[in-house]
């Protein structure tokens, strides 16, 4: 991925002369080199300081034309009349960051004078600003604190990465293979709204227009590709060159050179398979999923584009992160008192992304599909915090429901279970989460993170104007259920009539 940009904004105005001017300018530079040097997940970009609605209302609209720019960063480091920045702020189509910061750390209490006081008051100048983006009901994010601080940047780069999905989603191009698995109402949706509210182009494509191309890949390619495997991962014997089953690898190098050249043939980032709908293929595709998730692409089993849509929107939040993130389905539980677990998996799609560990490639009867034995990674997920995340349709409206979980390793060993999996534990507990989640009609189907977190999506749904309902661990049953009714009474009355 090549790294976004931002832009740094500064606010002011004529009223305190030239002078103080050059040194609101030196100062917004030092501030915005502050942060371009602290490693952050986009660079930023100084723009001149802004003192007129024209200026305001230009630099705006030169953002929203910028397709590397991801969003701007506004502080005000004098008083800045905040009629200036309505048609600015208008005009605006790309997220905003509020940054209440200043130049100084420390007050010089021994020299502190009026023109001190007249160039140095964000702390005035920045509620000035807050109170017009609250009166036009404009989207942002604030973030509080001087921009040397490990927190703020902190709290910036998540803003950035959020920022960053955003834009992915904005211009993602989903192929669905075939349509979603007969009769399930999750993996449906309005994909017209889906695009009107998220940006996703959703298109079909039949499965044999695959099987085509999987038809194109030359036998060497493949070779050459599965002898990649062999060297990378931990490859089972029978799959291996001169191994009794090493065809069937094959076949799996040519879906996923297949599936690539497809994509991006398409300019797709993200895609669906379903098992119900396979014509001529072989096998249901799995590793070759795999391999491309663990790439970054986006994908929903089942025909779930939704799901696919978050995939991609966490891969791109937490790129360069630890951990990783992909399709996850809740399947079943244990249930002793006091011990309780959440066992995820998927058929074969699960992305490896989720482990450190060298992942296993076996082959095994499938079940369902009615195709040969697929090949797929087995593994078991990293253990440490991670986020579950839903989108779901309602109608008038999308949700998002998260969930805060605590992976942590199998009681014992699943040799009989050979897919990627991961053991969870959500918070605040088993009953709670398990209530919560379904009072929200939250999917079976989430986007499982171990990288981007919990503000991420927090931020990403305000981006989208989106409902996100978290279950974290100060959630109890009787609150999450009013948070969900007053959320619908909003984001209902939010729309217009």
């Amino acid at each position: 991925m090549t790294k976004p940009t931002v832009w740094f904004l500064t606010g002011s105005q004529h009223l305190y002369g030239d002078e103080v001017l050059a040194q609101v300018a030196a100062n917004s530079q030092a501030i915005a080199r502050t942060l371009a040097d602290a490693g952050l997940a986009a660079s930023v970009t100084w723009q001149p300081v802004l003192t007129s609605k024209d200026a305001i209302r230009r630099t705006m609209l030169e953002a929203n034309a910028d397709d590397s720019v991801i969003g701007v960063i506004a502080w005000m480091h004098t008083f800045s009349p905040a009629k200036m920045w309505i048609a600015g702020l208008d005009a605006l189509q790309k997220p905003l960051l509020h940054l209440h910061t200043q130049a100084n750390v420390e007050l010089p209490w021994a020299t502190i004078d009026m023109d001190f006081m007249n160039l140095n008051q964000a702390a005035h100048g920045d509620r000035e600003f807050a109170a017009i983006e609250t009166r036009l009901g404009v989207a942002r994010s604030t973030v509080v604190g001087h921009a040397a601080e490990p927190r703020v940047q902190a709290e910036v780069d998540v803003w950035m990465r959020a920022a960053a999905g955003w834009q992915a989603v904005q211009r993602l191009n989903l192929v669905r293979f075939g349509d979603n698995m007969r009769n399930v109402a999750v993996t449906e949706g309005d994909k017209v709204e889906a695009e009107h509210v998220f940006g996703v182009s959703v298109n079909t494509y039949g499965v044999n227009d695959l099987v085509d191309a999987v038809a194109a890949v030359g036998d060497a390619e493949a070779v050459t590709l599965a002898a990649e495997y062999e060297e990378l991962y931990d490859v089972t014997p029978e799959l291996r060159r001169g191994g009794e089953r090493h065809d069937s690898l094959l076949y799996s190098a040519k879906l996923e050179l297949a599936l690539r050249r497809f994509l991006e043939a398409h300019d797709a980032q993200a895609f669906t398979t379903n098992f119900e709908d396979l014509g001529g293929l072989v096998q249901l595709p799995g590793m070759s999923v795999q391999r491309l998730t663990l790439d970054g692409y986006g994908f929903g089993a089942e025909g779930d584009w939704k799901t696919a849509v978050l995939v991609r929107a966490a891969k791109v939040m937490g790129a360069g992160l630890p951990g990783g993130a992909t399709l996850m389905e809740d399947y079943t539980y244990h249930l002793v008192p006091g011990h309780e677990r959440i066992l995820g998996a998927h058929m074969l799609e699960v992305c490896p992304s989720l482990t450190s560990s060298v992942p296993r490639v076996e082959i095994h009867p499938l079940g369902i599909g009615n195709r040969a034995d697929p090949v797929r990674f087995v593994f078991d997920a990293d253990p440490g915090p991670a986020i579950v995340v839903a989108l779901t349709d309602l109608r008038d409206r999308f949700r998002l429901t998260g969930n805060s979980v605590t992976l942590v390793a199998p009681d014992e060993p699943m040799p009989k279970l050979p897919v990627g999996r991961a053991v969870w534990i959500p918070d605040p507990d088993f009953h709670t989460s398990a209530a919560c989640w379904l009072t929200a009609g939250a999917a079976h189907h989430t986007v499982m993170s171990t990288a981007a977190g919990a503000a991420h999506f927090q931020a990403f749904a305000a981006m989208a104007g989106t409902e996100f309902a978290l279950i974290t661990a100060g959630t109890t049953r009787d609150g999450f259920e009013k948070e969900l009714r007053w959320n619908s009474a909003y984001y209902r009355l939010a729309r217009g009539l």
